[in-house]
């Protein structure tokens, strides 16, 4: 697939403070990339150097092959973007929005169409203060492809939403996926990377402290499977230690809670030794490592970045 977006080498410094220290990436056209982090790891800044708000001290980007920091202008007809924080004049209503959107580029995509395809055709008459919060970012994300770029940056699309607004805008993001375009999507909800993200580059402190797709990511984790066990009659720390592949164990809530090198084994041994015991098996629940897993591990113990005041 044809690259959409190339960052190499970025770096942005405020004062003496470097919020991206020379991180690199590529993102394909229909490809979703995510960058992970906390807030203050980076993100931001990022996407704002990527779309001209920001002048980055070093490194190089390329939009559709565009030179974006030679051609700015020519850059910012092959993409889209939506803001973490952004909102529109209170009484314009979402025809408008896209109408105005629209006559600034020499073409556009039809204002009915759009307002069917992001499911505000009955709001496009209402203003914007009226809409609800899941309403507003669908127009934001509209007007960001009102002139049908290949190329779209979503910063905390869904931040603040509730759970059938942030459903929706997944799906919503999947269907633009599945059109062809790349998405650069920044966020900080591991459950959301996990879901939408073909790729994810995890950030800590302005650098980027691995990048692959998140199974890749989960499968390359030290961090052990964990076992949760509850019985009847609680096992005793002799009795838990008996199990293979056990290497930490901690009572906790009723619960053991094993950390496990052969998963397989410990099940076994397990249920042989409750069969033994004559114990009922209240609970047993098993986690295997998850994003969010490789997520704390990747980033330590990380200190706000300089854009920390500026991502919520």
């Amino acid at each position: 697939m044809s690259t959409a977006i190339s960052i190499q080498n970025l770096v942005k410094r405020y004062g003496t403070l470097q919020a991206v220290r020379g991180i690199s990436f590529e993102v394909s056209a229909g490809e979703i990339f995510g960058l992970l982090g906390p807030n203050g790891a980076g993100k931001t800044t990022t996407i704002e150097c990527a779309i001209g708000l920001r002048r980055p001290d070093e490194g190089t980007i390329h939009i559709g092959g565009v030179n974006a920091l030679a051609e700015p202008r020519r850059a910012k007809m092959l993409f889209g973007a939506q803001l973490q924080t952004s909102a529109l004049q209170d009484k314009i209503t979402p025809r408008q929005a896209l109408e105005l959107f629209a006559s600034f580029y020499p073409r556009a995509a039809d204002v009915e169409g759009m307002l069917k395809q992001f499911d505000l055709l009955e709001k496009g008459n209402r203003p914007y203060d009226t809409l609800s919060f899941g309403q507003r970012r669908r127009l934001e994300i509209a007007t960001a492809l009102i002139h049908e770029p290949q190329v779209l940056f979503l910063d905390e699309p869904t931040a603040g939403m509730d759970p059938l607004g942030r459903r929706e805008l997944h799906a919503l993001i999947a269907r633009l996926k599945e059109e062809g375009r790349a998405i650069l999507l920044c966020t900080h909800l591991i459950d959301e990377a996990q879901r939408l993200c073909d790729r994810v580059a995890i950030m800590s402190s302005g650098a980027i402290a691995a990048i692959d797709t998140p199974g890749a990511l989960i499968a390359g984790s030290k961090i052990l499977p964990r076992v949760l066990v509850k019985t009847a009659r609680a096992l005793t720390q002799q009795q838990v230690g008996t199990l293979a592949g056990v290497t930490c164990s901690e009572f906790i809530n009723e619960h053991w809670r094993l950390e496990t090198a052969q998963i397989t084994g410990t099940i076994q041994d397990l249920m042989k030794l409750l069969e033994a015991q004559r114990l009922t098996l209240l609970d047993l629940q098993i986690h295997h490592p998850t994003l969010e897993d490789v997520l704390v591990e990747q980033m330590g113990s990380p200190s706000g970045g300089a854009d920390s005041a500026r991502e919520n």
